[in-house]
């Protein structure tokens, strides 16, 4: 197995001995046993040049394929591919680089299967062509829709429909028509493809993958290669405004203060004004510099460092723009969300997410609508589920400067990452902003928090207790307030089941409701806190991520978690409203610590085992700690 840096020299060597020839990013993708593994072994078998980057598998791909386009066994070659496959490699993009005497390629060779669809949305990302693959016997299936979906979802506006298997028709045009009639109506309707060429295909036996085939006389179009050696994917990115998001502040000493990154659209020059976002301080290029030195000018795609005339304050995830021609900036939008977790997603919990190098956190405040695969029908949904594409309102914890994913894929494209887990779960497209984003603004106002907690000669606090039902958190929450008030605080308590009667009379108990019923009261304690008081709020709260949640809305130390460390079997026998039996029996659904999970803190400010302690001993804890 090659060592990653002789790895790195090779693709670089590859790379400059192919000169200034123009360079294709492609994916294929498809319905499982479609053929795809084989027709990228035939490409690159029958290419002039190969050079094949296999990530894990480089030293058995390397003996495979060669490196000189050598006679090599085919079916050795599409074996070792397979290979591939069994030894799990599929959880992965496998990107394999070659090039004829026209052009370079790289192809992002992604899995069919359903549950690598987040694997395929990776590929596409890069793409500006993908080769939609289809089995002739079998026609237009589930996945070639959903992967025509997600691949104008990601930006590309350029598809071949290979149309595959067609030695297993005879090489009959009827089953090549039909499909194509058929996909391109389905794209019409559901995709924004500028280009579609379809072409029929035998991978296995070579017909019109690199060259024309006799076996089909009908067909009088290119072959796949000839078509991908002449097909004009450019962009405008260099017609567009100056873009760059910094990606790092480079500040070696004191006289020296630059910001690398790579443009993301237009030309700059020193001397060019530059506006800062979101904060929209403005300054000009001093220098630019790149790999070789300073230069004279930069353009979409080049990476550089940056420095300005002006001492300003930018940091990771800033957005330098055209100062005449500014991008825009909000904190919230409409998306288009493609869901890749078998968790699903909730509206209401936070999430981290990454826009260009930006990262912070957000929440879906609700999904407007999800898209159904094979109609593209609008349905009402409350979550999302593994592969589900829905527009979605979203909120993110701060402005951000941004290009619609149409106008600018770079700035526009996001990731949800899970707060715990760091798995990632989504991918989105910024559509617009919500124009209550920029219509909706925080008004000043001249009595703080600390202003009204002075006459009240206390320090406002949000005390949350957490627990199972029957744990005995109201119970103590209602002990702590009597001994609170007694010392002359201003408190409140929040109490779960009173809430439920009047603030969120209109939730239930699923999953998504419990988000929104921590969410809403988490909110509320925080305006009980900015009015100065002592806040107490017992909900079972069974999640961590919006405990999380509840938390990052207070200032350092004004949140307190008080976890009521019952064990299930004492809680039942208190089950004093008969709760617990009822679950029990089936009549009462999505109960925690029956049918729903409760998820135990693990580090709370104050631990209560109450099985062993008095009331008075557990408020004592809590005063202990306050103290």
């Amino acid at each position: 197995m090659e060592s990653a840096a002789a790895l790195a020299e090779n693709i670089q060597s590859f790379l400059a001995e192919q000169g200034e020839k123009s360079m294709l990013r492609f994916i294929t993708c498809g319905s499982v046993d479609d053929g795809k593994s084989t027709l990228i072994g035939r490409l690159l078998y029958e290419s002039k040049r190969i050079f094949d980057d296999q990530m894990k598998m480089l030293e058995t791909d390397s003996k495979l394929y060669g490196t000189q386009g050598e006679k090599i066994d085919f079916a050795l070659l599409v074996d070792g591919l397979q290979a591939e496959r069994e030894q799990g490699i599929t959880i992965d993009v496998a990107y394999r680089f070659f090039a004829t005497d026209a052009r370079r390629f790289i192809v992002a060779d992604t899995p069919g299967h359903e549950q690598y669809t987040r694997n395929m949305a990776t590929g596409a990302s890069t793409a500006s062509l993908a080769i939609i693959l289809v089995d002739a016997r079998k026609g237009m299936l589930t996945q070639t829709k959903r992967h025509s979906r997600i691949v104008s979802m990601m930006g590309i506006r350029h598809i071949v429909l290979a149309i595959n298997k067609m030695d297993l028709l005879d090489y009959k045009p009827d089953a090549f028509h039909a499909i194509e009639a058929e996909y391109r109506q389905f794209a019409q309707a559901h995709c924004q493809f500028k280009t579609i060429q379809a072409i029929p295909v035998s991978a296995l036996e070579g017909d019109y993958v690199v060259q024309a085939s006799p076996r089909m006389p009908w067909y009088n179009g290119p072959s796949l290669l000839a078509y991908l050696e002449a097909i004009d994917v450019s962009s405008s990115l260099r017609d567009q405004p100056f873009r760059m998001s910094v990606q790092w502040v480079n500040r070696p000493n004191l006289d020296f203060r630059g910001f690398c990154g790579r443009i993301a659209s237009g030309l700059l020059q020193p001397g060019d004004p530059v506006r800062i976002l979101p904060s929209g301080k403005e300054s000009r290029v001093r220098e630019i510099i790149g790999g070789q030195g300073a230069l004279a000018f930069a353009e979409a795609g080049h990476s550089v460092t940056l420095t300005l005339a002006d001492e300003l304050d930018i940091s990771r995830g800033d957005l330098i723009v055209s100062a005449a021609q500014p991008a825009q900036v909000a904190d919230q939008f409409e998306a288009r969300l493609l869901w890749m977790s078998d968790t699903p997603l909730l509206p209401g919990r936070p999430y981290i997410v990454k826009l260009h190098h930006k990262e912070m956190t957000a929440t879906v405040t609700g999904i407007k609508y999800l898209e159904d695969i094979n109609t593209g029908a609008h349905l009402a949904a409350k979550t999302l589920h593994l592969n589900e594409i829905a527009v979605v309102n979203l909120s993110f914890s701060q402005p951000v400067a941004f290009e619609p994913y149409s106008v600018n894929q770079a700035l526009g494209a996001f990731i949800l990452i899970d707060k715990l887990s760091f798995e990632t779960l989504g991918a989105g497209m910024i559509e617009f902003a919500l124009r209550r984003a920029s219509n909706i603004h925080w008004q000043a106002l001249e009595i703080n928090k600390r202003a009204r907690a002075l006459p009240k000669h206390q320090q406002p606090k949000c005390i949350w207790f957490t627990g199972l039902s029957g744990s005995g958190k109201s119970t103590i929450a209602n002990l702590l307030e009597k001994r609170l008030h007694a010392e002359g605080k201003h408190t409140y308590i929040l109490d779960g089941d009173n809430i439920r009667h009047g603030l969120n009379r209109d939730l239930g108990f699923t999953e998504a409701d419990r988000v929104e019923n921590i969410r809403r009261v988490a909110e509320v304690a925080r305006l009980m806190v900015d009015a100065g008081l002592i806040v107490i709020v017992a909900f079972i709260s069974p999640y961590q991520r919006e405990r999380q949640l509840a938390r990052e809305l207070f200032e350092e130390g004004e949140f307190i978690e008080v976890f009521v460390d019952t064990p299930l079997e004492e809680c039942e026998r208190r089950d004093v409203k008969g709760l617990y039996a009822k679950a029990r029996r089936g009549e009462l659904k999505n109960f925690t610590g029956i049918d729903s999970d409760y998820e135990p803190p693990e580090a709370p400010d104050v631990h209560i085992a109450n099985m062993n302690s008095t009331l008075d001993d557990c408020v004592s804890q809590v005063l202990d700690f306050l103290s």
